[in-house]
């Protein structure tokens, strides 16, 4: 039996460098757009079907991540599904009241059988984004993933505090 310990990650308030996990809004719905114009171009361009073509493409291309948000007086909590993800699959960005999710993986494998090499990749992408009901402070943002379960803490910004007024002596 595997040990399974929790695993803390980085979260990114600030822009997203060159290199990043996390695709652009736009290349996603790119990539959703272009697959729901394929769906829609072998069914004969018939009309109607707009919003399942889109949805259907949606589900081919990226996976479901399951995500429940609580909250309370200081911070909200969000809980995602993220079964076979390692820390350095995920990225997770935040802003006031956004928080983005994204997670990239393949699995490569090489197998012989009768003399023959067979060789398989599958790629797995997810991508979520959550408006936030309240501001929070991004700069305290914490994420811990544990098995399949990540769960990011978003501590609440501070709004409307008060000031005590100090009596100056005469």
């Amino acid at each position: 039996m595997k040990h399974h310990t929790s695993t803390e990650l980085t979260v990114a308030p600030r822009p997203l460098p060159e290199r990043s996990l996390l695709p652009s809004i736009g290349e996603i719905e790119n990539k959703i757009a272009r697959r729901a114009y394929e769906l829609f171009a072998s069914s004969g361009f018939t009309d109607g079907h707009g919003l399942e073509d889109w949805l259907f493409a949606e589900s081919e291309l990226l996976g479901r991540m399951p995500v429940e948000v609580t909250e309370t007086e200081n911070e909200l909590t969000v809980n995602a599904g993220l079964p076979g993800f390692t820390e350095k699959d995920i990225e997770i960005r935040v802003e006031p009241r956004r928080l983005f999710i994204s997670g990239r993986r393949e699995e490569k494998s090489e197998s012989k059988k009768k003399g023959e090499t067979l060789y398989s990749e599958r790629s797995n992408q997810v991508f979520r984004t959550v408006d936030l009901p309240a501001d929070i402070d991004p700069d305290k943002v914490k994420a811990t993933l544990s098995k399949a379960d990540l769960e990011i803490t978003l501590p609440k910004k501070e709004i409307g505090k008060k000031v005590t007024i100090e009596e100056k002596a005469a």
